[in-house]
């Protein structure tokens, strides 16, 4: 089974998709966007994708949050962890055939 790259790949890029959008793992860099009256803060600080699909944070946090979203380094994290690393994995299991 762990003989085919293609397994390999879907299947590590399916649990680490699953862990870091269900686990509030504050890994990816990220802005909070606050609003209070006219005045706006963008703070930056590090988001979990979970936020994302609404797990991992309570009502009481979202006081005074207008948006949330990741920076272009964030996104690219996301991108190295969900699809990156299963790759290279996968690639070295091909290399292994």
């Amino acid at each position: 089974m762990f003989k085919n790259p293609w397994v390999v790949f879907i299947g590590l890029s399916t649990i680490l998709a699953i862990v870091f959008f269900v686990f509030p793992i504050n890994l990816f860099d990220g802005v909070i966007i606050y609003k209070s009256g006219l005045q706006e803060m963008n703070v930056e600080r590090p988001l979990s994708l979970s936020y994302f699909i609404g797990l991992g944070f309570d009502k009481a946090d979202m006081i005074g949050v207008e948006d949330f979203y990741l920076t272009l380094k964030g996104k690219v994290m996301a991108a190295i962890f969900i699809l990156g690393f299963p790759a290279m994995l996968a690639y070295k299991v091909h290399l292994k055939k």
